[in-house]
């Protein structure tokens, strides 16, 4: 019911009945609204991966409950110094969350950035990216040994606002925005992203890390591309 025009790119020969790991730079409440314009009816129905403190948030976490989506539960590195006996068990809990999914087609959503972006957090972490924060590749990495054999494909999307400050929710829902653009990448998945542990091997974990800048070099280079269009 608003004026905005979405510019969907990419994306063409989705498939409901396949599951999709889908990564996207984040900047705005406007970011979900956006994949749901691109991937709705495509793609099976999105859960995304959310930091098990929220289920304690009121009403929306018992939305995020009764809507299946999987809790992760993260420890720190200091944690679990003190608690070494806990080593892997933040795996186990996510892989408990995604067995539900086994059988299943699903479209799992990972914000590796961890949060929106702004240019106030890209200072605060000396972010080398333009238009990026820096990304997290535990999450993925997580994701990837919970269900990697089930995963079809990776959508990489970019989400790309005009002008310097991604907008507001309300800025959508009042027709304020003249333009998005999504552009959606679609990527192999290498099976030996899932074919070590994560947490135990530096060798395995450096491949993985490796990987995940190498997607988020490219995709802060495709925003800068796609914002002269715009």
């Amino acid at each position: 019911l608003t004026p905005t025009v979405w510019d969907i790119r990419g994306g063409e020969n989705l498939r409901s009945d396949r599951s999709y790991l889908v990564v996207s730079n984040h900047q705005s409440w406007v970011d979900i609204p956006a994949l749901i314009q691109a991937f709705n009816r495509k793609t099976p129905y999105f859960k995304f991966f959310l930091k098990q403190e929220l289920i304690w948030v009121p009403f929306l976490g018992l939305a995020f409950w009764a809507l299946d989506y999987p809790f992760m539960k993260r420890y720190s590195k200091a944690y679990l110094a003190r608690h070494p006996h806990m080593q892997g068990k933040d795996l186990e809990i996510t892989k408990a969350a995604c067995e539900r999914f086994k059988d299943l087609p699903v479209t799992v959503v990972n914000y590796l950035e961890g949060t929106r972006c702004t240019p106030v957090k890209q200072a605060q972490q000396g972010s080398p990216y333009q238009y990026l924060l820096k990304p997290k590749a535990g999450g993925v990495a997580f994701t990837l040994a919970a269900l990697g054999p089930q995963l079809d494909a990776l959508l990489d999307v970019t989400v790309v606002y005009p002008g310097n400050r991604a907008p507001g929710f309300w800025a959508l829902l009042s027709g304020q925005i003249a333009t998005i653009i999504v552009d959606i990448q679609t990527r192999e998945l290498d099976p030996q992203l899932w074919a070590g542990d994560y947490e135990r091997d530096p060798e395995f974990r450096q491949k993985v890390q490796g990987w995940v800048s190498g997607l988020w070099q490219e995709k802060d280079e495709r925003i800068a591309e796609l914002k002269q269009q715009l």
